[in-house]
């Protein structure tokens, strides 16, 4: 046997004999309580908790957080109908429960009776109409029903009273997956040289996305005008899905022109979804100009209260050595997955940029430092606008450097 263990039961052997003797007073009860809590998160170990929190009500039958916690045992020990018992009972004896309420929704949602966990919740959410909890729990089981239109206006309300909740902001997206199916969006930005380049760069795009169970797909067209000369490219991208944790990205693009646009490009990226609201990604991209370029990638975000904060890198082999680019991000989000203000500051150029990677084709090794401001909302859930403006300092021959100015608008619209 573990010491802390036994020293744990050493403990509650005391107290019990010493709380027998002479009436277990309020201390002594909680003390067991506490071990009690040890004993479930700690060890797992339900069967002797629940034992340990009758004792408790033995003494304390009027104890609500104890009832409460008996009615969690029961649940994750798989025994529903004794789950439900002890919850009725904490809130007959204090109908204001919020806990009580949150932990009868949770054991109905867990067992499949999506009904009654939408009227626990509900009637929960009538006590305390701002609860984090009960407005994800609602949401989800909203969600578990295939109500996506229903479950919107949850989300929005638990949005704007709790903004950190990551768990929220994904299922929003989820869910305007399912009630959105197809967008088609338009962009167009405006590069505006001081030294490199005589005229300014213009660049559009259109592109289609449809959402499926499996992920997203879209087809794309990018048109550029830059040193002198028009041209096209075409894109397939994807957002496949592979499990709740894991999903990828793949692309592909190619042009015919291949002075304002690489001849062909792809990427490959593994993105994961883990715990305590951290993100990461592990990825290839590839161009091919008169050369092939290969640059890896490396990225790893996390969510915190209603921030992300997120770290890149893009490393590409070369004969005699490695370039290296790298970037720093943050966003505020004051509402859903699609409206945030964000900033990102770098060094090097991204193969993702298709304002920019072109350059990657110079043969000069160019060191420049850019910064960019950028901002995404919605109007009515379908609509979704962009906005970014971006500054990039470049040394494009020895000694000498130049800054070019970048500003883009865009137009999502789903349906």
């Amino acid at each position: 046997m573990k010491k802390s263990t036994l020293n744990q039961r050493l403990l509650l052997i005391l107290i019990l004999a010493t709380g027998f003797a002479s009436g277990l007073g309020a201390q002594n009860v909680d003390s067991v309580f506490k071990v009690a809590r040890e004993a479930a998160f700690e060890r797992k170990d339900y069967t002797t908790a629940i034992r340990l929190s009758k004792e408790v009500l033995c003494v304390s039958p009027g104890y609500t957080d104890v009832i409460t916690f008996l009615g969690r045992l029961y649940t994750w020990n798989k025994q529903p109908d004794s789950a439900r018992l002890y919850f009725n009972e904490a809130l007959r004896q204090q109908p204001d429960s919020e806990n009580a309420f949150a932990g009868l929704a949770d054991m109905e949602y867990w067992a499949g009776n999506y009904g009654p966990a939408l009227v626990v919740a509900g009637n929960g959410l009538k006590v305390f109409p701002r609860s984090e909890t009960l407005l994800l729990r609602k949401a989800q089981v909203l969600y578990a029903q295939k109500e996506y239109a229903a479950a919107i206006p949850v989300l929005d309300t638990l949005l704007q009273v709790h903004r950190k909740n990551s768990e929220a902001r994904r299922l929003a997206v989820q869910i305007q997956d399912h009630i959105a199916k197809n967008a088609i969006g338009v962009r167009y930005d405006y590069i505006h040289f001081d030294q490199q380049f005589p005229d300014p760069w213009h660049l559009a795009a259109i592109d289609y996305t449809r959402h499926t169970k499996a992920g997203a797909f879209t087809a794309r067209v990018n048109y550029a005008n830059r040193f002198a000369a028009g041209g096209l490219q075409y894109e397939l991208e994807s957002y496949p899905r592979f499990s709740k944790t894991f999903y990828g990205y793949l692309n592909m693009g190619y042009s015919d022109n291949k002075v304002v646009f690489p001849k062909w490009k792809a990427g490959a990226s593994l993105f994961a979804n883990l715990p305590r609201a951290f993100e990461a990604e592990l990825g290839v991209r590839y161009l091919y100009f008169n050369r092939d370029v290969f640059m890896y990638t490396l990225y790893a975000g996390k969510y915190y209260n209603s921030f992300l904060f997120g770290a890149r890198t893009f490393l590409t082999p070369q004969t005699s050595s490695i370039t290296q680019t790298y970037s720093v991000m943050a966003r505020y989000y004051w509402g859903g997955p699609n409206d945030y203000v964000g900033v990102l500051l770098g060094s090097g150029l991204s193969p993702d940029d298709v304002r920019s990677n072109v350059q990657l084709n110079s043969g000069y090794k160019m060191r420049n430092y850019n910064g960019e401001i950028n901002a995404r909302f919605s109007v009515q859930q379908l609509n979704i606008v962009t906005a970014n403006f971006s500054l990039l300092n470049q040394e494009y021959l020895p000694g000498q450097k130049g800054n070019q100015l970048q500003f883009g608008l865009g137009y999502i619209r789903r349906f």
